[in-house]
């Protein structure tokens, strides 16, 4: 093996948000012995300083830092083997297809991208080059999530007929993506592919299938300038250095959170990026309340729902067969106290304060003319995700076995985006959409 096979492989990180912080803390922690974190790209110079004062906390030294505009150059200075994309999501094809003709690796946050016509982009890339994109897909990695894949994958309920999934973003962790960049789908997506693509991804990968057509109705009912007929709203345009918000139980408070306050707070004089917005001032253009009915490949159907207003946090999957139904309940809160109300969610901050998450999960088989059967839940933790993040960052970074097959390729990332831009087209069009469609010229 020659000495530089031998070698760590070298990151960069392009994006330094809250969310590059589990990469970081992975790298340097967790997989030090095979990875080596090399430099760090933005596009707010106060981030990346947060990160690498971050970095000698953990024992490491500070990396070299570039301007977004230098990514190109900081391939070729740093010798980047492996590109990790965390930048907000409209800019992740930019830094995908330029590592990709640069030779180099990519590992990106989900969504892949936020639009027909960058996916296709990254996917025009990826033959071009012969490249490798991974999508971050955490929730595959869950132990409950691959539990329930090894239960359909042997015929737990025979052949599937349908799956009903319903996800609910409690008044707190929902009430973020109104507060943040994500409430302007123009850079997300909309929460049918930020989010939703996560959920949409794990059909797709229990099922074995791809999505056919997406019939889907959605609006912006509780949050959003209009939101503020039910009675809740506050005058005042973000939080910090505001008294009308002070009382307000979806205000973030910045100067609460010590490090959300060195990514935004302190760095807001370099691009003005404001992380603490009303979330009832106006601006809002994505949805809250979303229903979504699909067909797949092998005739199955999926109807869906995703409510980012509700009381309590979780979400419910029911997968009915030829054979049976299979159940899945997972409670992570049943109620948010409203003293806590306008925290972020333990897992949103991503670092080593972060509280660990609660609730439970129950996973009941129904099988026809038997009683119905309590499956013990296996390996779950209330951290990162169920302990999801731990094991994705396991197989990305550290090169673990994946018997599962839960690294996800460009084409994973372009089929599960693919549904929630099929669902955001027919809101506004009142139509079924055929996925293919999308990514063909019009």
């Amino acid at each position: 093996m020659s000495p530089r096979a031998a070698a760590r492989a070298r990151y960069a990180v392009v994006g330094t948000g809250a969310r590059a912080e589990m990469f970081v803390r992975a790298l340097v922690l967790d997989h030090a012995d095979t990875t080596e974190l090399v430099a760090f790209a933005d596009v707010n110079q106060a981030r990346m300083d947060a990160h690498n004062r971050w970095l000698g906390e953990l024992g490491h030294r500070p990396v070299p830092t570039y301007p977004a505009g230098d990514f190109a150059a900081m391939l070729d200075k740093e010798r980047v083997d492996v590109v990790l994309v965390t930048s907000v999501d409209v800019t992740h094809d930019e830094y995908v297809v330029a590592a990709l003709r640069a030779g180099r690796q990519v590992v990106t946050e989900k969504p892949m991208t936020v639009d027909a016509a960058r996916c296709r982009r990254i996917l025009d890339t990826v033959t071009e080059t012969g490249g490798r994109v991974t999508v971050a897909f955490n929730y595959r990695y869950n132990p409950l999530h691959e539990q329930v894949r090894r239960l359909l994958a042997e015929g737990a309920v025979g052949e599937i007929g349908s799956v009903h999934f319903e996800w609910l973003l409690d008044v707190r962790h929902g009430a973020d993506y109104f507060r943040r960049w994500h409430r302007d789908k123009a850079s997300s997506g909309g929460l049918m592919v930020h989010k939703a693509s996560h959920h949409f991804d794990l059909v797709n990968w229990w099922l074995a299938a791809t999505p056919v057509e997406v019939y889907a109705a959605g609006r912006l009912f509780f949050y959003g300038e209009d939101g503020r007929r039910h009675g809740y709203a506050r005058d005042y345009d973000r939080a910090h250095g505001s008294p009308a918000a002070a009382d307000d139980p979806f205000a973030l408070r910045l100067d609460a959170h010590p490090r959300l306050r060195e990514l935004y707070l302190d760095a807001e004089a370099e691009d003005g990026y404001q992380r603490d917005r009303n979330v009832f001032a106006p601006g809002v253009s994505i949805e809250d309340d979303m229903a979504v009915l699909a067909r797949y490949s092998t005739g199955a159907t999926m109807t869906y729902h995703l409510t980012a207003y509700a009381p309590w946090e979780g979400y419910r999957v029911m997968v009915n067969g030829s054979r049976g139904r299979l159940e899945l309940d997972v409670a992570e809160n049943d109620f948010v106290d409203r003293g806590t109300a306008g925290a972020v969610k333990g897992a949103a901050l991503h670092g080593a304060e972060a509280p660990a998450e609660g609730g439970g999960a129950t996973l009941t088989l129904r099988p026809f003319w038997a009683p119905p059967r309590q499956i013990p839940v296996e390996g779950r933790s209330r951290h990162g995700h169920g302990g999801a993040d731990a094991r994705m960052t396991g197989v990305l970074l550290g090169g673990q076995p994946d018997p599962l097959g839960r690294a996800a390729t460009a084409d994973d990332g372009a089929l599960a985006l693919l549904t929630g831009l099929a669902a955001n087209r027919s809101f506004e069009t009142g139509q079924p959409v055929r996925v293919a469609d999308l990514l063909t010229p019009r």
